[in-house]
């Protein structure tokens, strides 16, 4: 299991696009994988439970990853998170 804390950079992450690549994005690798923010822990699978964070810049986020790919999940991710 990887854990790793992403600092949110870029442009608002909470519209329906950003969310939708972002789903996409974690969707690629077969690692179980979590976002969490809060008291707020999602399946970064999951459009509606990804919604629900309302990620914006600036934002501290876990990201949790479990599998075979996690390292490159995680790396993904945090491309994602800080270049959109």
């Amino acid at each position: 299991m990887l854990k790793k804390v992403i600092t949110i950079e870029g442009q608002n992450s909470s519209e329906a696009k950003p969310v939708a690549m972002l789903v996409q994005v974690a969707s690629q690798y077969e690692s179980t994988i979590y976002l969490e923010t809060g008291s707020k822990r999602v399946n970064a699978k999951s459009i509606m439970g990804m919604m629900t964070l309302a990620l914006m810049e600036g934002m501290d986020i876990l990201v949790e990853a479990d599998g075979n790919d996690e390292t490159a999940a995680v790396s993904e991710i945090e491309k994602y998170l800080n270049n959109q």
